[in-house]
């Protein structure tokens, strides 16, 4: 038989993966000159750019578009289907698989996108078969005995389902989650004493208890009445996880006697959870795009997922793709138990895009909605310092502490911040006594020490002290560009000029475009003679953008020197 000549197209498109000069600024000018959709090569190369950027939503669309008018070209076929994936375009990515699994029958995301299909529309002896072909490797090995116990269920096969759980081989990858699904199905089925037998097995075999466990068992004890055994529950979770407000919702329900409402629950909801199980898993591990794919497939099978909404957001919000994780963290029901939390990174992620003025008014809200609740109150003194709005942040602090009443270990960071706030708001008593008080929770913790002995440095106060914490600080973060810089500018404060050259250049190798390091840099040489690097450093600070008040001193210093004379001033100049 003849072999079939590759059309021309596929030839084009081969020649499009060959490296080429200048390829990096060919795309974005092909994408800008011409629409979506009117050449192959601008279409593919534009995408991938795109793609480069992390900007997948646009380079889905360039590669679709592309995918059209070369359908038959494997890399670019593959390519555009995980991308449909990836943006959650999943009718796009179901319409791919197919002809992607004729070149490869065993591709394992088409095929696992193909069965979260089957399974969402209720055809479950063709998940079964599907996954009966595929060989137990990789994704498979994982995902597949879940997703066939799910498809069990729905065949009116819950025994069957129940055995392939428990039974057979056991492997580290795969038990834990097992044993979970196992618990599922069985609370589905009502056989609610083996669920918390499983529930109970696997909350041994973890180090810390994980809060998808402590819900399920939780909410499973509160149905059947054992509200003591649940209470003991979430206070264990919340002795291990100090201040978290995920239990908030539990908690409340408790406390009024309602107890959890009747799980309702179905197929996809099981295979949703182990598709979160194990994305979860890979977000740890650090395999993004898969991770991003399953966590898209659990929500095809169950949109209101807000465990599966926040883990797709967080994923999102690491990738810079702040929009997209706005609109994820936005949409998750206010009913939630994880609607808090997420109100809380709207805020953050508002303040990001530079929608300042949002995210200070949602904070505020959230403020008002709890009002024994810091956390917005803090959020919202962290973002007004850091527009430099210190005398605002200070009285959010202010506000966040009130509402705490008695301080712990934990609250040393906020110390720490609320001083910071003080001291740029000229209220340095209690600054310095906000970091003294954090000192007394951690007492090496290095940035306080810095803070504080930089800023005894800089008020003449304590001198020798403050050179003494900064130097701890040093050897526990002997790469930090800041502190260092303290450590040297506490050397020249002190007259030591030479060890404050030492020290200061090390800052600004770490730090080489901080304006205040730099100055520092200048300063230190002037005092040792080097006046042409001096003025170099200070000129290198100018061009850092530094704030105003720094720019008109560096200038004076470029002009007069460092307290000389005028005529001596000028002399170092010529000098330099």
């Amino acid at each position: 038989m003849t072999k079939k000549a590759p059309s021309r197209k596929a030839i084009l498109f081969a020649a499009l993966l060959v490296p080429v000069a200048g390829f990096l600024v060919v795309p974005w000018a092909s994408a800008q000159a011409e629409k979506a959709g009117q050449t192959l090569s601008g279409n593919y190369l534009a995408g991938r750019f795109a793609q480069s950027r992390s900007d997948y939503s646009r380079a889905a669309d360039f590669l679709g578009a592309a995918l059209k008018k070369a359908p038959a070209v494997p890399e670019l076929l593959r390519r555009t289907f995980i991308l449909m994936a990836i943006e959650g375009r999943i009718k796009e990515a179901v319409a791919l698989a197919p002809e992607l699994l004729k070149t490869n029958p065993q591709e394992p995301i088409a095929n696992l996108l193909l069965m979260v299909d089957d399974l969402k529309r209720g055809r479950f002896k063709a998940v079964d078969k599907r996954i009966q072909g595929m060989p137990a490797t990789g994704l498979n090995l994982i995902v597949g005995p879940v997703l066939r116990a799910w498809s069990l269920v729905g065949r009116k096969k819950s025994d069957d389902a129940l055995k392939l759980l428990v039974g057979g081989k056991k492997g580290a990858a795969t038990e834990a989650l097992n044993q979970m699904h196992a618990a599922l199905i069985n609370e589905l089925l009502g056989n609610t004493g083996a669920a918390e037998k499983h529930y109970l097995e696997l909350s041994k075999n973890q180090s810390g208890l994980s809060l998808r466990i402590v819900q399920l068992l939780g909410a499973l004890y509160e149905r059947t009445g054992k509200t003591d055994k649940a209470k003991a529950l979430y206070d264990r979770y919340l002795k291990e996880q100090p201040g978290t407000q995920l239990l908030d919702v539990a908690l409340a329900r408790l406390k009024k006697g309602k107890g959890a409402p009747l799980r309702v629950f179905s197929v996809t909801d099981g295979a949703a959870e182990a598709l979160f199980g194990i994305a979860s898993s890979l977000r740890q591990e650090n395999a993004r795009e898969t991770a991003l794919v399953l966590s898209r497939l659990a929500l095809h099978l169950k949109p209101g997922f807000p465990v599966m909404q926040i883990l797709l957001a967080d994923i999102l919000e690491s990738d810079n793709r702040l929009e997209a994780a706005l609109a994820m963290y936005s949409a998750i029901s206010k009913k939630s138990a994880f609607s808090w939390s997420a109100r809380l990174r709207v805020g953050s992620l508002l303040n990001r895009l530079k929608r300042t003025d949002e995210a200070v008014k949602e904070l505020e809200t959230m403020a008002k909605d709890r009002p024994s609740e810091a956390g917005p109150l803090i959020n919202l003194g962290d973002i007004l310092r850091g527009h430099d709005r210190f005398g605002d942040a200070v009285k959010a602090y202010d506000q966040a502490f009130e509402r705490i009443g008695q301080l712990e270990k934990r609250h040393w960071s906020l110390l720490y911040a609320r001083g910071i706030a003080l001291e740029r708001s000229e209220q340095w008593p209690r600054a310095e006594a906000d970091f003294l008080r954090a000192l007394e929770f951690k007492p090496d913790q290095p940035y306080v020490l810095n803070y504080l002995g930089y800023s005894w440095i800089e008020k003449g106060l304590h001198v020798d002290r403050a050179q003494e914490m900064i130097l701890k600080a040093v050897k526990q973060r002997p790469n930090d560009g800041f502190i260092l810089d303290s450590l040297g500018w506490g050397h020249y404060r002190l007259g030591n000029y030479g060890p404050a050259v030492e020290y200061l250049e090390r800052a600004v190798e770490l730090r080489a475009q901080d304006p205040i390091l730099n100055d520092h840099l200048g300063d230190a040489y002037w005092r040792v003679g080097r006046y042409r690097e001096a003025r170099f450093q200070w000129k290198r600070a100018l061009s850092f953008k530094p704030k105003d008040e720094l720019i008109s001193t560096i200038r004076q210093k470029l002009e007069s020197g460092l307290g000389e004379d005028t005529e001596t001033a000028k002399n170092k100049k010529n000098d330099g």
